[in-house]
């Protein structure tokens, strides 16, 4: 019978969300943009990583250490023994010191060598953990995620930012660690031999922090400009990529490739800018390092001449091997304090993605179901998919189990939103989905879902075998398993004229098998799950009318003893449901069985006569 509602006064929204997330995803870009430099939050949450290897990051920084110290002591060794053995003449002693000096510069190297191990199977392993953490991370999100966020963005947290933060992990902090060591072991040898003239280096100090400070703010700009032209070009190389049917279809090569162009231009824009203030940055801190020896030859010529400071030539010597020493990580640290920006930037991100919330997860007291008889009952369901923007409106109907139901409306009616909810991809705004005595939301997710089964109009398969793809929801079913729900179904000869039968590939996304194939091969993974509640979201439209007929009979099968919704156009498919739930704007407009509905003559028999003239014209 026909219900007494006023459509006018709902809003018409599109069933796919993505087409209504725009705003959304205009602010993710803007957000996008905004990212922090040398920050010791993210800092120590990067290093939390490495506590599962706590015992190989010990030994690292020991490592670490030794390394630091090592290479002023072996400058002090060399002086040590040009102004001994070698002055004095005593060939004996200066024998023994080089022997000392190659065991020591042995045990150098030795540190040296795990120092480097260690800190890239560090390195490795904080990878391999964040990128499963990441993985892990994205499957538990809900569809609104990847509504509003871009496939680049994602791609390039789990790999560009995630290798940008093993280099931040393996190198910045241990070399600069190294660094810092070395310099304050000169630093300290220096003020034994002469702490006079170490003062004066001191005096210079502020000169060399001066030129830190101006260039540091300069340097995260252009390196925070950077990971964002960087983040915009893999966005639009993913999106290039996934449209490239529709691009070539359109003509729009060109377009796209001028458009593509520009953005990497303007990513070469900010790596050059970036690169020239390095440029200018690192020598600057070289030429302030040879000024510095240059005031220190005066100073110490002058302690060296000046009779009563008591200050020796070999001493002095000594003092300029380690005030070389002292300056000449001054440049490296430079370098890595640049890598230590790229790294907050990827930190920023990844920890961003990681932090960022589902919109809505299981109940704490959420439990699994043991099995579903297959009752389906909307209750006064209401739903958005951006606040106050509806798509569907005081939602009614009670299917049994067993029945079939048509779902049917122009695009934009609420069909889809409805089989989204009864999936719990997402949860209604208004109103309560039961499942035989249980709300929906007292449902795990993942126990619902091993129970229903899903073939949509454009289905995704996955990149391996034909076998693979339809035992995706029952890796352990056997292959003559496989062979025979392919039997029951009606289509075992259209897969065996493959190439390869059931073990052709299928290429990425089913490129290497027609619609019609790749629709079969989903609806054998419907049927090999053997769901309670069955799903069809106008999963005949890509197929052809003799391939349609040969489905009818499986369909049947498909569809005998459980509880099913079908989102179709085509009338052999809607002719067979239990009762047909027409839509207009979010509402159920009309319901009854096909003949029911025509007899009627409402709406639905406005969209039936429209059917028929389509396919008689």
């Amino acid at each position: 019978m026909k219900e007494k509602t006023n459509p006018d006064k709902a809003t018409k929204q599109p069933d796919d969300p993505s087409t209504v997330a725009l705003s959304a995803r205009r602010e993710d870009d803007d957000h996008e943009a905004v990212t922090r430099p040398l920050q010791f939050s993210l800092i120590a949450r990067l290093f939390s990583y490495t506590r599962p290897y706590a015992r190989k990051r010990n030994w690292l920084f020991l490592t670490v250490i030794l390394r630091s110290i090592q290479l002023p002591l072996l400058v002090w060794m060399v002086s040590a023994i040009i102004r001994g053995p070698i002055a004095e003449g005593d060939a004996t002693a200066t024998a023994w010191g080089v022997a000392g000096f190659a065991v020591f510069a042995t045990f150098t190297e030795f540190c040296f060598h795990f120092r480097t191990r260690f800190a890239h199977e560090l390195g490795e392993a904080v990878v391999h953990d964040l990128r499963n953490a990441i993985f892990g991370h994205l499957q538990r999100m809900p569809m609104s995620f990847y509504n509003r966020t871009k496939l680049g963005r994602i791609i390039s947290r789990i790999t560009s930012d995630v290798e940008i933060l093993r280099q931040g992990v393996q190198n910045v902090l241990f070399v600069s660690l190294v660094q810092l060591g070395q310099m304050l072991m000169a630093g300290a040898l220096m003020l034994y031999y002469d702490w006079v003239l170490f003062l004066v280096l001191l005096g210079l100090a502020p000169i060399l922090w001066s030129i830190n400070r101006y260039f540091r703010k300069r340097l995260s700009d252009a390196t925070r400009a950077v990971q964002a032209s960087f983040s915009r070009v893999t966005s639009n190389l993913a999106e290039s990529v996934n449209g490239i049917r529709v691009t070539q279809g359109f003509a729009r090569e060109d377009t796209n490739y001028h458009f593509f162009r520009n953005l990497v231009q303007n990513h070469s824009h900010h790596n050059l800018a970036l690169a020239r203030t390095s440029a200018v940055f690192i020598p600057l801190l070289e030429l302030n390092s040879q000024f510095f020896i240059a005031i220190l030859l005066i100073f110490g010529g002058y302690r060296v001449l000046e009779p009563g400071l008591d200050m020796q030539v070999g001493d002095l010597i000594t003092f300029f091997f380690l005030a070389t020493l002292f300056f000449a990580p001054i440049r490296i640290i430079g370098n890595q304090f640049n890598n230590a920006l790229l790294a907050m930037a990827g930190a920023e991100r990844v920890f961003r993605l990681l932090d960022t919330k589902p919109e809505w997860t299981d109940a704490p007291d959420a439990r699994d179901l043991d099995r579903i008889e297959g009752r389906v009952t909307f209750r006064d369901i209401g739903f958005a998919y951006d606040e106050g923007r509806p798509v569907l409106n005081a939602i009614n109907f009670t299917v049994e189990p067993g029945q079939s139901v048509a779902l049917v409306g122009h695009t934009g009616s609420g069909k889809s939103s409805i089989v989204n909810l009864l999936a719990k991809f997402y949860l209604p705004t208004e109103g309560e989905i039961w499942i035989d005595d249980r709300e929906i939301r007292t449902i795990r997710s993942e126990s619902l879902h091993r129970r229903m089964g899903l073939v949509q109009q454009n289905n995704f398969l996955f990149s391996g075998t034909v076998l693979d793809n339809i035992r995706f929801a029952k890796p352990e079913a056997e292959r003559d398993e496989v062979m025979e729900a392919l039997h029951q179904l009606d289509c075992a000869d259209l897969i065996e004229k493959l190439p390869y039968g059931l073990d052709t590939e299928v290429g990425e996304k089913g490129a290497s098998v027609s619609l019609g194939q790749r629709q079969l091969i989903c609806f054998a993974r419907a049927f090999l799950a053997n769901p309670a509640i069955l799903v069809l979201d106008e999963a005949t439209s890509s197929i052809d009318a003799l391939t349609e007929d040969r489905l009818q009979q499986a369909l049947v099968k498909l569809l005998q003893g459980r509880t099913s919704f079908l989102i179709a156009h085509r009338l052999s498919t809607i002719r067979q449901a239990d009762q047909v739930l027409v839509m207009r704007a979010g509402r159920i407009v009309e319901r009854g069985t096909h003949d029911e509905l025509v007899a009627l003559d409402g709406y639905y028999a406005e969209l039936h006569r429209e059917f028929n003239e389509a396919h008689t014209a």
